[in-house]
């Protein structure tokens, strides 16, 4: 998850591409996915 969200901000990643990014599941690394989503009110799992 740390370095998911290293990469993110290394590359200046937005929202959106965070969200488009494959997430495998159940892992803390999809709420990063989900979080991100919710930044446009499009969450799956709420």
């Amino acid at each position: 998850m740390i370095a998911e969200a290293a990469v993110a901000m290394e590359f200046g990643a937005a929202s959106e591409d965070i969200a488009r990014t494959s997430h495998p599941h159940p892992t803390f690394t999809e709420a990063v996915k989900e979080a991100a989503l919710a930044v446009d009110k499009r969450a799956i799992h709420m």
